[in-house]
């Protein structure tokens, strides 16, 4: 079983934890519709990705044509 030799200090032990916390993310507008995504990602309100259409939206497809 493991047992430390030496104390570790409030100050050590704060020093060790001072990268854990949590960032804030970093939003950019979505240069065709406007709204707020991330960076780098598709953006989820018009499927754009660096001003082309890549991903088609569900109100844009018909579902009776392709279901049969």
């Amino acid at each position: 079983m493991a047992v430390q030799q030496n104390r570790v200090t409030r100050s050590r032990r704060n020093m060790r934890r001072a990268h854990d916390a949590l960032v804030a993310g970093n939003p950019n507008e979505c240069p065709s519709c406007g709204e707020l995504k991330r960076p780098h990602h598709v953006c989820p309100s018009c499927g754009s990705y660096s001003g082309r259409e890549v991903v088609a939206q569900t109100s844009d497809i018909d579902l009776e044509d392709d279901a049969a």
